[in-house]
C-alpha cells in the first residue's frame, strides 16, 4: 500500500499540466502600485505661509526680510559730530560750548590734563587763618583765593595732638610730625571748616573742575568720613590707572567734579583718592633761586599725563620766601617756565603751584598758557 502511494505521487509530479508546488509562476502574482499624492505645501513652522497640513515641503516657505543690522552714532542734527547715516543714537553727540569751563569755552573739550589749573600751596596756612610766618605760606585764606581763581589747592592732614588719633582731631596742619610733636603745634585750621567751605564754593559753580592735593598723615577712613560730612564724597571722580582723562565737560555732566590725589599709596579700598606719585609727577619745589627752577621730574611716575610745576622759592632758612614771591609768580617768567615744560614734555603743566599766591598773578598767567595752540589739543 505504501508502495502505491509512492507511485501515484511520483506519477502527479511527472505527469504533464500538472502544477508544481515550487513554480516560479506561482511568485509571480500580478501586483499593481498605488502612488499616493503627498499634498504639497511650506512646511517651516517659522515662515510667513507655514501649512500645518503639508506633508512634504514645496520650497514655496515666504520670510520677512531681515532687519538691518543698526548704525551707531550721533543722531542730533545740532551736534558737531551728527550722523546723517547712523540709526541709533550712541550717546556721543557733542556741542560747541558757549558757557565756559574753569574759565574759558575752549577748555570744556580739553582733557582734565590738557587743562593748566592755578594751584595753592599749603592753601590753608595763612595768616587770616591765624598761622603766621614761619609756618605760613599766605596771607589770605580759602575765599580769597577762591574768589580770585584758584581751583586746586595742596592740603596737609594730621591729628591735632599725636596722643588722640581719632577722627574729631583731624586737622589741617603743616610741619614735620617725625620730631616727636604734632606739626599742628604751628597752628591748625578746622577741616570741616575748610572743605565744607570748598563744597559750598563747588557747588555754586557748577561749571569748574577742583583739585585737592592731600599730604596725608591720618587714617583713610577717617579723611572719608570728614568728606562725606561735608558732602564732598559724591563728587569726587574714580580715574582708572593709565586710562586717558576725561574732557572737563565730561566731568561736569557726570557730576565728578572734584580730583583728589593724595601722597600715599593707592588703597583699593578708597580707589578715590590718587597716589600722586603713581598718577602724576611733580618737578623740584622750593628751589633758591628762579634761575634753577626747570621741568625736570621730581617725583612720580614722569611717563603720566598730568604734572605739577612747582613754583615758589626758599630762603636760607629752608622756609617758603615772600619777600621774593613777586619774582617767582611774575605773570612773563611762570609763562615762559611753563613754555619749557611744554617743549620738554609735549602738553602743559597741569597745575602751577605757588606760595604767597597774592604776589604776581598765577591765575592771569594760567590763563595764558591755557589760550596757547598745541597740537596735543
Amino acid at each position: 500500500m505504501r508502495n502505491l502511494r509512492m507511485v501515484v505521487v511520483a506519477c502527479m509530479l511527472l505527469l504533464p499540466g500538472c502544477t508544481y508546488l515550487d513554480s516560479e509562476e506561482s511568485k509571480s502574482e500580478d501586483t499593481t502600485e498605488i502612488e499616493v499624492e503627498m499634498l504639497q505645501g511650506c512646511t517651516d513652522s517659522e515662515a510667513n505661509n507655514f501649512d500645518e497640513n503639508a506633508e512634504e515641503d514645496d520650497g514655496s516657505c515666504e520670510y520677512d526680510e531681515p532687519e538691518p543690522e543698526p548704525e551707531f552714532g550721533c543722531t542730533d542734527s545740532d551736534a558737531e559730530n551728527y550722523n546723517s547715516n547712523a540709526t541709533e543714537d550712541d550717546g556721543t553727540c557733542w556741542f560747541l560750548e558757549t558757557i565756559p569751563c574753569n574759565g574759558l569755552v575752549i577748555l570744556c573739550h580739553r582733557t582734565y590734563d590738557q587743562v593748566t589749573f592755578p594751584e595753592t600751596h599749603n592753601s590753608f596756612s595763612t595768616h587770616e587763618d591765624n598761622i603766621y610766618y614761619p609756618a605760613s605760606n599766605h596771607r589770605t585764606g580759602f575765599q580769597a583765593q577762591w574768589n580770585a581763581g584758584m581751583r586746586a589747592f595742596m592740603l596737609d592732614t594730621h591729628y591735632l595732638t599725636t596722643a588722640d588719633q581719632s577722627v574729631s582731631n583731624v586737622r589741617l596742619c603743616h610741619g614735620d610730625s617725625d620730631r616727636g610733636f604734632s606739626p599742628c603745634t604751628y597752628g591748625a585750621v578746622d577741616p570741616w571748616n575748610w572743605l565744607g567751605n570748598l563744597e559750598s564754593e563747588i557747588n555754586n559753580e557748577e561749571r569748574d573742575i577742583v583739585t585737592l592735593l592731600i599730604e596725608n598723615h591720618v587714617e583713610a577712613d577717617h579723611l572719608k568720613e570728614i568728606m562725606d560730612d561735608v558732602g564732598l564724597s559724591d563728587m569726587m571722580y574714580i580715574h582708572e590707572m593709565n586710562a586717558e582723562w576725561p574732557t572737563l565737560i565730561e566731568l561736569i555732566n557726570m557730576d565728578k567734579r572734584l580730583v583728589v590725589f593724595w601722597e600715599q599709596s593707592s588703597d583699593s579700598t578708597h580707589p578715590y583718592f590718587h597716589d600722586f606719585l603713581t598718577h602724576s609727577w611733580t618737578t623740584n619745589y622750593a628751589d633758591e633761586d628762579t634761575s634753577s627752577m626747570d621741568c625736570e621730574p621730581l617725583r612720580g611716575d614722569s611717563n603720566q599725563d598730568a604734572f605739577h610745576m612747582n613754583n615758589w622759592l626758599k630762603n636760607q632758612a629752608g622756609l617758603s620766601d615772600p619777600t621774593r614771591a613777586g619774582e617767582a609768580n611774575n605773570v612773563d617768567f611762570m609763562v615762559e617756565r611753563a613754555i619749557e615744560c611744554i617743549d620738554s614734555h609735549g602738553k602743559r603743566p597741569t597745575f602751577i603751584a605757588v606760595d604767597w599766591w597774592e604776589e604776581g598773578d598765577v591765575v592771569e598767567a594760567v590763563k595764558r598758557v591755557n589760550l596757547l595752540e598745541l597740537d596735543s589739543d
